[in-house]
């Protein structure tokens, strides 16, 4: 077994944001990413010939996406490259980092592309033929919106959970709203000095192709559709369920848009990095699950597990970043693991520029690794919460190489 794999320092890209209806609303997820990627490695000067292994991750289906990852490679020019399509909803960034570093650590591959992308706008609708059904009528889905609102194995929706852990820890509305607040304070630095920080991993402006590729119809100067909050606001919202504490103000909102990592060997990282000096090391992986329908405790178990295999404690990690589609993720983790929530997510997280699913994790990631860079150095952890009361965390560490 070979030591963790690395990730070259800036080989790694996200679009920006567009919360859904937006910008990007007409793109498909797949086709789109490939587009991206194409322009990013020819910006970093990265063939993809180098690439002899890829994971793709989404969680909502495009036409042809049954394809998965060996389409999306030779959309890319990585015709050469098999690998396989995973789903994990807003885990999913983990999750296909975890396989592609898996890959590598076992001598399997030499160097991995990790795509994840997704468009929750215009979310397919699905008929599921049932000839038992009365006369023979079969059942429908709307893929995106019936699965916001309800997990099979509850009937409960996502907002529930967050409700549910809100009232076993105390957490009141006043709370959550200080800590939308601070996460808009934060994410106002990455668009200090013409969002310098959104500019190491993002280029800006972005072009909008039309849903053909051949031209462009739009230009993002960053994220789209995010709100500016107030404490005047936040006050007057009403929780979205009577009797909660969980208002719209203090959730995130759907979102769509696409990104992508390198993942390789640390003699191969040095051949493809912006800066060879600056090494990205992977530390450890955790995967968890909390009790039904109290999908924002799993973060907790899930970091814990990456620090031990990491063998590092919380007091050791310098930044640590979240998948916080309620605020109320926060505060339940820094009740149990004693980080100062106001430290947490600096330069902003999903809570503030959106929830895209798949690439929502990759996006923190990377986030993190320039965190780390500006600092100088040192260990950061991510950890996002995921349906089904599932979680999943990573610990890297960005030093000299």
């Amino acid at each position: 077994m070979n030591a963790w794999p690395v990730i070259p320092y800036g080989a790694y890209w996200c679009t920006p944001f567009a919360r859904w209806q937006g910008a990007l609303a007409h793109l498909h997820s797949l086709e789109f990413a490939a587009h991206v990627a194409r322009a990013e490695l020819a910006r970093r000067r990265i063939e993809p010939k180098v690439f002899d292994h890829g994971v793709l991750g989404f969680s909502v289906p495009q036409k042809h996406s049954f394809y998965g990852l060996p389409w999306l490679m030779g959309l890319v020019g990585a015709g050469q490259v098999a690998g396989p399509t995973l789903m994990q909803a807003c885990a999913t960034g983990v999750r296909t980092l975890a396989a592609a570093a898996q890959e590598v650590r076992t001598g399997l591959a030499e160097t991995s592309l990790v795509i994840t992308c997704d468009r929750t706008s215009n979310g397919p609708h699905l008929y599921y033929p049932d000839p038992r059904g009365p006369g023979g009528t079969g059942r429908a889905e709307d893929w995106v919106m019936d699965n916001f609102g309800c997990d099979p194995l509850g009937g409960h929706s996502m907002v529930t959970t967050a409700e549910n852990v809100a009232r076993r820890h105390g957490i009141g509305t006043t709370e959550q709203h200080e800590v939308v607040l601070r996460r808009e304070a934060q994410y106002a630095d990455a668009l200090a000095s013409d969002r310098a920080f959104l500019r190491r991993f993002m280029t800006l402006p972005f072009e909008v192709p039309a849903s053909g590729f051949k031209k462009v119809v739009a230009r993002l100067e960053g994220d789209e559709g995010l709100h500016r909050s107030t404490p005047e606001g936040l006050a007057a919202l009403a929780p979205v369920q009577p009797g909660g504490s969980v208002t719209y103000g203090a959730q995130t909102h759907p979102a769509d848009g696409n990104a992508g990592i390198v993942v390789t060997t640390p003699a191969r990282a040095r051949e493809l990095a912006a800066d060879p000096k600056i090494g990205v090391r992977l530390l450890g992986f955790g995967s968890a699950r909390a009790e039904l329908a109290y999908m924002p405790e799993a973060t907790v178990p899930a970091a814990e597990r990456a620090l031990a295999q990491a063998g590092l404690a919380i007091g050791e990690i310098a930044i640590v970043k979240t998948h916080n589609p309620f605020a109320v993720n926060d505060l339940v983790f820094a009740r149990r693991t004693g980080v100062d929530w106001q430290a947490m997510n600096p330069f902003g997280c999903s809570l503030v520029w959106g929830h895209p699913q798949a690439p929502t994790g990759t996006r923190s990631i990377v986030e993190l690794i320039e965190a780390l860079a500006l600092r100088g150095g040192g260990r950061g952890l991510f950890t996002g919460c995921a349906a089904g009361d599932t979680a999943m965390a990573v610990v890297l560490e960005v030093g000299d190489a």
